[in-house]
């Protein structure tokens, strides 16, 4: 039952996630639109009313079983990986020209003509349709389907992940089930609509195409790039509830290989043995390595290994950079080696050039690992950014320590263990790396200003999607910003909308004030005191320092950015 709750839980909060969206006027059009009833009739055949359950219904068994089986029986045959995914745009190319062109639907049609009452094109049931989608639906990534992949890939398939599997994605179609009826009840209502059956033909072929070839060059992705995921707080606190704990346990994140990792106690001041640490796997491509060559802990032994979970743009992570580059620069010849696995917070994260221009900025020199698809997070089960892993010269897990701090004990054990491979070794001195981890609770919280995932907005016009003018309040509360000028608020950034700055004031407790800005400009960061300071932006999201005192302070910030700036979060040291 625990599974099936979760299952479900996690579905329908996927269901309303960013990742959806290049899907929805697919879903809108050939679930929902062609089922309505219409005043006039191009086609003496209408789509059936049942279509949108039956279009759904496709994409659940597709997406189930490609999700659960599909590498294992492509492996078994030797076949491509990704050979479903192009099969399924292919079958959406087709059915889209279909559309479009009548003649060429009946040509499709031919081949199926021996099976009763069958159709291959998008005037029948639609079950066909659904199956093409499920095969071509990448859903993000949260700790559910993580789970689900896992033990897919890997070949643990038992009765937990089957119906963990089986009830995430039926989580998952009951908001495009609810979309695809709200489609069909738009078009019945709006008599515009109910008198162009054809137009609406032509446009759900239009839509088909567009999803085919977007997927061909990965266009979902990108999108999914300049959106936040706003579901990723309900994602946490689903799979760090005790039911969800137990359910993707089942579902595979708890395994042979990973179970002793419970043995460590998170930041303990003394080694323990927590199992051999379980394969760096899922790796997207790596940084810092000999012609992008793969790092294997196996190839590893006889060294000390720090596994580094980190992102680039998480200020947690940007912390506890200094100390980790200070440990690989003191002890990587008496023989520590250190990985960091950057498993993306953000969509954004997920570009290779974004992730090699964050380790530029942060001086990391050691490899890193692009866990796009959160394989070796999932792994190791963690789910804290940042998190240290160390494993001795055996390849065993000896320390784990969540979040930033407890640097000096991890330092130690770091110690200890290079001691311990080698008794001859000469280590130098201990580092000396100012901790400036704030105290929970002393600092503003992270400030995001997209309008899917905005907090701390302190003005007193609403704040939505679209284009808006602001004006300073006259009293701004604590802990939060205000807009002045021509803004565009989109859903995960803000620009301004005109060809002139605009700006944004901050109320902020912080020692450090960094905001995360993108696109090509400039911006000019003003404090109560007068002074100024001009930023230039150029390029893929990053972080930048507006703010670095010495002792943790209240103040307030203006800062105006110029037409061509997209400005994402503020985050607080």
């Amino acid at each position: 039952m625990d599974q099936v709750i979760i299952g479900l839980l996690g579905g329908l909060i996927t269901g309303i996630s960013p990742c959806i969206i290049p899907v929805l006027p697919v879903i809108f059009l050939t679930a929902g639109a062609q089922s309505a009833r219409f005043e006039s009739q191009d086609d003496a055949a209408p789509a059936r009313r049942s279509r949108p359950f039956l279009v759904i219904a496709g994409l659940i068994v597709s997406f189930t079983l490609v999700t659960l089986v599909g590498s294992l029986i492509l492996g078994a045959l030797g076949l491509p990986p990704d050979i479903i995914r192009w099969l399924g745009i292919i079958v959406l190319l087709l059915i889209g020209v279909g559309l479009l062109v009548p003649r060429f639907e009946q040509v499709l049609e031919k081949p199926f003509g021996w099976i009763p009452t069958k159709h291959v094109n998008n005037r029948g049931s639609g079950f066909g349709v659904g199956l093409a989608l499920g095969a071509v639906f990448v859903p993000c990534a949260g700790p559910v389907l993580a789970a689900i992949i896992v033990a897919g890939s890997t070949g643990q398939i038992g009765v937990g992940t089957i119906v963990l599997t089986t009830s995430f994605a039926i989580g998952v179609a009951v908001p495009l089930l609810v979309f695809a009826l709200a489609g069909r009840g738009v078009i019945e209502r709006i008599r515009a609509f109910r008198t162009r059956e054809r137009g609406l033909r032509i446009t759900a072929g239009i839509a088909m195409l567009a999803l085919a070839v977007g997927l061909v060059f990965n266009l979902p992705q990108a999108l999914q790039q300049l959106l936040p995921d706003y579901t990723a707080d309900l994602q946490k606190e689903l799979s760090e509830s005790e039911a969800g704990e137990s359910a993707l346990g089942l579902g595979g994140l708890v395994t042979d290989e990973n179970r002793m990792l419970d043995n460590c106690e998170n930041g303990a001041p003394e080694l323990a043995d927590c199992g051999t640490a379980p394969a760096i796997r899922g790796i997207e491509s790596w940084l810092n390595t000999e012609n992008g060559a793969a790092v294997n802990l196996d190839d590893l032994k006889g060294k000390v290994v720090l596994i580094d979970f980190w992102a680039y743009s998480c200020i947690n992570c940007q912390r506890a950079i200094p100390h980790v580059n200070a440990w690989y620069d003191a002890y990587a010849d008496a023989g520590l080696e250190v990985i960091g696995v950057h498993s993306p917070e953000y969509a954004f994260e997920k570009n290779p050039a974004n992730v090699a221009a964050g380790a530029v900025d942060f001086n990391i020199e050691y490899p890193v690992a692009l866990d796009n698809s959160l394989s070796t997070w999932t792994a190791y089960r963690n789910r804290y950014w940042p998190a240290h892993y160390l494993i001795d010269a055996n390849g065993v897990v000896r320390h784990i320590s969540f979040g930033e701090g407890n640097y000096a004990v991890t330092e130690q054990l770091i110690r200890e263990l290079l001691q311990d491979a080698d008794p001859t070794v000469e280590l130098p001195p201990a580092t000396e790396i100012d901790d400036n981890t704030p105290a929970s609770g002393e600092t503003t919280r992270e400030t995001f200003l997209g309008s899917s995932k905005d907090v701390n907005y302190g003005g007193t016009e609403p704040y939505r999607a679209g284009e808006g003018s602001f004006r300073f309040p006259s009293e701004q509360p604590a802990d939060s910003f205000a807009l002045s000028g021509e803004w565009t608020i989109e859903t995960q950034f803000i620009t301004p909308t005109a060809d002139k700055p605009a700006s944004i004031r901050l109320d902020y407790r912080a020692r450090e004030v960094r905001m995360v800005l993108a696109g090509s400009g400039t911006i000019v960061v003003r404090d109560s005191e007068g002074s100024e300071q001009t930023i230039v932006v150029d390029g893929t999201p990053r972080s930048y320092e507006l703010l670095n005192g010495s002792d943790l302070g209240a103040g307030q910030l203006t800062v105006e950015i110029s037409p061509g700036v997209q400005a994402y979060s503020f985050t607080f040291g």
